[in-house]
């Protein structure tokens, strides 16, 4: 009898052992594995995307295929899907003679895949048209500023992405992820002074500030990378550049209007305007170098 029980407390001991053992290893396997790169990407009309993605050569086409294996796109609260462009709306289908449309995240999102091939990437992109820093997307938004941008009846912009991205992120364990960066489009609102008045376009520097320091204290990520796109014009660029000169973390992707820059962005005509398929292509694709080049590797979660 002794000698059943000595032998049940060896078997108890050796299943215990091996499944410490087993737990260990898949800890070990855990920690080992890269972590899934997260990028937010905000902003209104031209980082919700314009570009005609029927446009999209056959090469391009077969990169986005191969992206697709590894780069997620969480859209505007609806439900994730492999990268792609998105259905437009009636509207914009419309207005841009085109079914689907797409931002910068397509190309930055297949240069990141080419990268990184072995790793997933996930990018949580919310974007409106139209809307102002001053007003929507404004961290102390009030709903004085809101009305005198007309954004009184549209979404909490920065409260709604913040939630949004938190969601999305509670889904997954801290340890699973990297917070990599943000990439921004914004500012053609708040230049608009024959709309607006001069008032959003003053704030501009103070208003941008206070959205990366929210996010970065939002999301623990003290030295998060913000990559923003110069659109607009006056205060708002000036303001751009500030905080690109005075912060490392910040950069700025230049725009000029000299048509054999490198910097330049080909637009549709009006009254149609926005970014046409090409340069909405190398807009993606600066993201991804001007990310590669000065941040990559050097991030993490806490940093």
């Amino acid at each position: 009898m002794k000698s059943l029980v000595i032998l049940s407390i060896l078997s108890a001991f050796f299943l215990f052992s091996c499944d410490s053992e087993t737990k260990n290893e898949r800890s070990k396997e855990q920690d080992s594995a890269p972590k899934i790169k997260v990028f937010f990407l905000a902003g209104q009309s031209n980082m919700d995307g314009r570009a005609r993605a029927y446009k999209l050569t056959d090469e391009d086409s077969a990169r986005l295929k191969n992206a697709q294996k590894n780069v997620t796109l969480f859209y505007n609260h609806q439900k994730p899907v492999p990268l792609q462009p998105f259905v437009a709306s009636d509207f914009l289908q419309k207005k841009f003679n085109a079914e689907k449309l797409f931002g910068p995240e397509l190309f930055f999102g297949i240069n990141m895949s080419e990268a990184y091939p072995e790793e997933q990437i996930i990018l949580i992109k919310r974007s409106r048209g139209a809307m102002s820093l001053y007003g929507a997307w404004n961290p102390e938004w009030t709903i004085e500023k809101a009305r005198m941008m007309k954004e009184d009846d549209d979404p909490k912009m920065y409260s709604d992405f913040i939630h949004y991205a938190d969601s999305i992120l509670k889904t997954m364990d801290t340890s699973q992820y990297e917070i990599c960066g943000m990439l921004w489009v914004q500012g053609e609102a708040d230049s608009n002074k024959k709309k607006h008045g001069t008032a959003p376009a003053e704030a501009y520097e103070n208003n941008l500030r206070k959205l990366i320091s929210g996010v970065r204290k939002e999301f623990d990520v003290p030295h998060l990378p913000f990559i923003m796109l110069q659109v607009g014009n006056g205060k708002v660029v000036e303001a751009m550049k500030n905080i690109a000169a005075a912060d490392k973390y910040v950069s700025l992707i230049p725009q000029e209007y000299d048509t054999n820059s490198v910097w330049y962005y080909e637009r549709n005509p009006r009254p149609i305007g926005h970014y046409k398929y090409e340069s909405m292509k190398k807009i993606g694709r600066y993201f991804f170098e001007f990310y590669q080049k000065d941040y990559a590797g050097k991030t993490s979660k806490n940093n």
